[in-house]
């Protein structure tokens, strides 16, 4: 018998419902807290700013890759044990990233810990779906929302507060103490749940698409530095496609694919999967490039850059409570259309920013960026289960949490690319008006800056004197702007869509299933 189907006493659902949320908070923590980071290991390890970006890109891009082959892992041997054994690996892999003396042998741990993330998010939105059922589900994903919050709020500031003090290593061994007790003190409460019809692994499918994402993924990284018509980049760029209609036919093959393609028939399961990759675009990526800016381009420390963007993500500890509380009476697909347009707002506003003005003019942009982005942040890990049927969840949780972090991954990547090339060509722009000679090519520079750098080298990129970084950091500060300007369109067209394929409440009956259509 599937544990899930034995009633559960409500007092103990609020103890699960309260492990697993503490759980959410770890994960936010190992995606921030490794981006602030990123200049103090340039000074340790060195490295350049391709090899640096892969602390958040392996992490990113393993955990996307893998998160469909973890809901298909826990339905067959238990989602509790999942859940456990990504914690486990939190713990190992943060351990032995404090410890290590290498970049490779850190970004190779990185993806590791990767995986870790994909057994834990995905269990933890199954293990909910199987206690809560009807009006208490998006409530309790709602409180989920709002855990993931405190993490988002607070990690980037701890992160730099714990760097600032001891260094980037104990970061990690911090990571691992905040494991170690969830296992301890969380894990007992939860029970364990199977999926009676689950059929395995898809490995064949799994390989693909996360060859394709990491084929795609060097191809947006390399783009600047090797040009976009370079052989190395449209190999890889032809080979993610490749891989990727690979993917597709084998999916479409199978009796029991781990992705049913057949959901993209419908409007409104399209439009859950877009709201992970939206907010990936407007709220997640400047959470990793917001702070290298402040450190890079305004001199601030780790501690500093963290606490600069408090507004950014504070909004994450209420609205995504408050969202779900709101979707009682507002459509679901409402509410994150109006959250998409006040993220657009905030987003235009914040390109007033500027390398000699405060912090105190983007507080407000961030404010509204933090909450446009927290009302569908509350509502969607609820949509993304509400299709399927209940014992399927992990199914549903995989696929939609396969286009979050996927989508995260792509945009940081795409953002860091257009930050780099963009930076590059202002630089050069400004040198020959200015009739400076640089002392390296403009995109190692820009690299530099993109490191976190200020004024000084890493190991692996040049050393700058001042009337150079005076002009790379209004370069860098220049692209920034333009790029604000493109996630501000993409909001609106997100918003748009929402509005056109979410304004109905989900058809679902008892089981949970059901696809508004």
């Amino acid at each position: 018998m599937d544990a899930a189907s034995i009633p559960t006493p409500a007092d103990n659902r609020y103890k699960v419902l309260f492990a697993i949320c503490i759980s959410a908070v770890i994960i936010p923590l190992v995606f921030t807290g490794p981006a602030i980071s990123i200049p103090s290991v340039a000074r340790d390890l060195g490295g350049d700013q391709t090899s640096l970006g892969w602390i958040v890109n392996a992490y990113a891009i393993a955990f996307g890759g893998c998160v469909m082959a973890a809901g298909a892992l826990g339905d067959q041997i238990g989602r509790k044990r999942c859940f456990v054994t990504g914690l486990v690996i939190f713990a190992v892999t943060s351990v032995l990233i404090g410890l290590t003396p290498s970049l490779l042998v850190l970004n190779l741990l990185r993806a590791l810990e990767g995986v870790g993330g994909a057994l834990v998010l995905t269990s933890a939105t199954s293990l909910l779906a199987q206690e809560f059922e009807g009006a208490e589900r998006p409530r309790a994903f709602s409180f989920l929302g709002t855990a993931f919050g405190v993490g988002l709020a607070f990690g980037p500031m701890a992160s730099g507060f714990v760097i600032e003090l001891w260094g980037w290593r104990v970061l990690y061994f911090s990571i691992a103490v905040i494991s170690i007790l969830i296992l301890v003190l969380g894990t007992p409460r939860i029970r364990e749940s199977f999926d009676p019809d689950a059929r395995g692994i898809d490995w064949p499918g799994t390989i693909l698409f996360t060859a394709a994402l990491v084929g795609l993924t060097f191809a947006i990284v390399l783009g600047p530095q090797e040009g976009w018509a370079s052989a190395t980049v449209l190999g890889l760029l032809g080979g993610a496609i490749v891989l990727l209609a690979a993917f597709v036919a084998v999916e479409l093959k199978r009796a029991h694919p781990m992705l049913d393609l057949s959901l993209f028939r419908y409007p409104r399961f399209i439009g859950v999967q877009l709201l992970p990759v939206a907010t990936g675009f407007s709220f997640v990526a400047l959470i990793v490039y917001l702070p290298i800016w402040f450190m890079a381009i305004q001199g601030r420390d780790a501690f500093a850059a963290g606490l600069a963007i408090l507004p950014l993500t504070a909004p994450m500890l209420v609205v995504p409570l408050i969202a779900g509380r709101l979707a009682k009476f507002v459509s679901p697909g409402i509410l994150s259309g109006i959250g998409f347009l006040i993220a657009a707002a905030g987003v235009l506003l914040l390109m007033r920013l500027s390398p000699e003005a405060g912090l105190g003019p983007m507080i407000l942009p961030m404010l509204l960026i933090g909450i446009g982005n927290g009302l569908p942040w509350g509502l969607m890990d609820a949509l993304s289960v509400s299709v399927v049927p209940k014992e399927r969840a992990g199914m549903a949780a995989g696929i939609f949490t396969t286009m979050r972090v996927a989508g995260e991954a792509i945009a940081i990547a795409a953002i860091g690319a257009a930050l780099v090339g963009l930076t590059a060509h202002g630089l050069i722009v400004a040198a020959a008006d200015s009739a400076i000679s640089l002392p390296t090519n403009a995109s190692a520079i820009a690299s530099t800056i993109s490191s976190g750098a200020h004024g000084t080298a890493t190991n692996g990129g040049p050393a700058l004197d001042g009337t150079i970084m005076a002009l790379a950091n209004v370069a860098y500060t220049d692209a920034l702007r333009a790029i604000l300007l493109v996630l501000a369109v993409l909001a609106i067209l997100t918003a748009a869509i929402c509005l056109l394929t979410l304004r109905e409440r989900p058809s679902c009956d008892t089981d949970g299933r059901g696809i508004g259509r």
